[in-house]
């Protein structure tokens, strides 16, 4: 009689009332267990199992819990799930809603590490011909890493020492849950800032020419988010070089492999990116002293060579002396050959004009003769032509006298034909 008066539950109550009793007794629980059967689903949920020895436990991870680790499962990886228990009505079943996952014990991060550093490896993110030459002294220097450790002090401490810079640091985790993607999104933040800078409330931003992404020393699973894929793909992905200085120069990471340049530690990375101040400034003078002595070598050297050069040739005021020695000699030649010249043309000209001189009538009619022209000027060569002019002047040596024809005086008388030499007549023909 007793059954008969308990209520009668429908299939959803009671899949129901056990999904809340079982939430609530395993809200919060731990489980160990080795992964079977990972299935990624396009959801973006990732589903698979825990076994042990003897039993099977379904899990399931939602969108966007722990990705990072939940990413990286794989078959026969042995792992420690953080979450609670559930129940599936739709399959009366129950299983674990997984909120972290992390690997159970050092063996099994060694294992995850060995394969995602293999599979990293082939992907050329390792690959040295990639590497970028990390700048001899960079103007502005960022760093990643977290603002409260002793890392950023330890960096800023050493950079004073040795030569001070413009240091940019962008705060992240460096251990826990987060901290790789934080890690990330500084490398791939300094990257995304341009060329010329930006301005930041009222500052203005330059880009770093390197980064240093550091942490100190911690256990191998405190420095686990060093090793996530998300940050080793940041780091080799990065236009900017990257220093890697994670723990003490015993550890390793993997983003040790993907940066440009390991450091053993914060400290060194810091004593890598800048030189020595005082050692750069004696190198400077060094140099400097150097430059001014082969400066001074230059000139000896070269002046040796212009006074040997000098004394095989002839002195300036000689070769002038000599020219002006060509000149005087030329003038005094010219004056002499002017003086012969103007003396020569002198007694030439002296007999031309004698020449001349003989060669006029004037002379001939000193000697006697006269010449007979008409009153126009025109030569009379002849008695016959005489007669026919009214009138004519005989030119004597001393003066003209005028003639006429009618004159009685002056009549033709029959003269003797005296012979005139020849050379008389060319003459009288000439004037």
């Amino acid at each position: 009689m007793e059954i008969e008066n308990k209520p009668i539950l429908s299939v959803t109550e009671i899949s129901l009332s056990l999904k809340s009793c079982v939430e609530q007794v395993f809200s919060d629980i731990k489980v160990k267990g080795e992964v079977v059967g990972v299935k990624k689903a396009p959801s973006g949920h990732i589903y698979f199992s825990l076994k042990d020895s003897d039993s099977v436990l379904s899990a399931v991870c939602w969108r966007g819990r722990d990705k990072t680790t939940l990413a990286s499962l794989e078959d026969g990886l042995e792992i420690i799930c953080t979450g609670k228990l559930s129940t599936y009505p739709g399959r009366s079943n129950y299983q674990m809603i997984v909120d972290k996952a992390e690997p159970a014990g050092i063996g099994a991060l060694l294992k995850l590490l060995a394969e995602r550093k293999e599979k990293l490896e082939k992907e050329g993110l390792f690959d040295i011909s990639k590497k970028k030459k990390i700048p001899y002294l960079p103007g502005t220097i960022g760093v990643v890493t977290s603002p409260s450790g002793a890392v950023i002090r330890d960096i800023m401490h050493r950079l004073n020492d040795r030569f001070p810079r413009e240091v940019y640091l962008w705060p992240v985790l460096v251990q826990g849950e987060g901290a790789a993607e934080q890690i990330a999104a500084a490398i791939d933040g300094f990257n995304k800032i341009p060329a010329e800078g930006l301005t930041l409330k009222n500052k203005h931003i330059k880009k770093p020419d390197v980064l240093i992404v550091a942490r100190g020393g911690g256990s191998f699973e405190d420095l686990w988010c060093f090793n996530e894929e998300i940050v080793v793909r940041a780091t080799a992905h990065s236009k900017i070089p990257i220093i890697s200085a994670v723990g003490h120069e015993t550890d390793t990471t993997l983003i040790d492999f993907a940066s440009d340049l390991r450091a053993p530690t914060p400290t060194g990375a810091a004593e890598k990116v800048v030189p020595v101040r005082s050692e750069l400034t004696s190198i400077l003078a060094q140099l400097s002293s150097r430059n001014i002595d082969a400066l001074y070598r230059f000139l000896n050297e070269n002046k040796l060579r212009l006074d040997s050069l000098s004394r095989s040739m002839p002195k300036l005021n000689e070769l002038i002396n000599l020219f002006f020695e060509k000149l005087d000699d030329k003038t005094e030649r010219f004056k002499n050959a002017l003086k012969t010249f103007f003396t020569t043309t002198e007694n030439k000209l002296f007999f031309v004009s004698k020449l001349l001189a003989s060669y006029s009538y004037n002379e001939i009619l000193k000697r006697g003769f006269s010449l007979v022209t008409d009153t126009e000027g025109k030569v009379i060569t002849s008695g016959a032509i005489a007669e026919t002019k009214d009138k004519f002047f005989i030119k004597f040596s001393d003066k003209n006298v005028l003639v006429s024809p009618t004159n009685k005086s002056l009549k033709p008388q029959k003269q003797k034909n005296t012979p005139i030499e020849s050379s008389q007549i060319n003459l009288f023909k000439d004037i």
